[in-house]
């Protein structure tokens, strides 16, 4: 209400409420003030009562939603691939090859050939 008269100076308040005195006389200026002052006060009431229904339904709307749920499950639902995704890279970073048993190896033997003995005559005799 102050700023209002920030542009007004002295004299020209003192212009209008001369102004007023003339037009509506000296007996109706208490009943148009307590008027005035009436209409403010039910101005700002009614202001206050929309502003306190603003933040009612807000509230309201905000209980509803239940945002906090809401982004924690969505939180949990992106968290759960993660993990595995996570569990996965490490178990393959710690993988070590499955250890066989140590077997002996079985040597292959030479194969003995028979010895024939008609081959080891003829060749006797050829060689006299």
């Amino acid at each position: 209400m102050i700023l209002i008269f920030n542009d007004i100076a002295g004299s020209e308040i003192l212009l209008i409420l001369v102004f007023i005195l003339i037009f509506f006389g000296s007996k109706s200026i208490p009943t148009l003030a307590r008027t005035f002052g009436r209409t403010i006060r039910q101005i700002k009431d009614a202001s206050s009562d929309i502003q306190s229904e603003i933040k009612k339904s807000g509230l309201d709307i905000k209980k509803d939603l239940n945002l906090k749920g809401i982004i924690e499950d969505t939180a949990k639902d992106i968290r759960k691939p993660l993990d595995q995704m996570a569990v996965d890279i490490d178990s393959t970073m710690k993988y070590e090859p499955r250890r066989t048993p140590k077997v002996p190896k079985i040597e292959k033997k030479e194969e003995v050939k028979p010895v024939n003995n008609e081959n080891e005559s003829t060749d006797a005799k050829s060689e006299d």
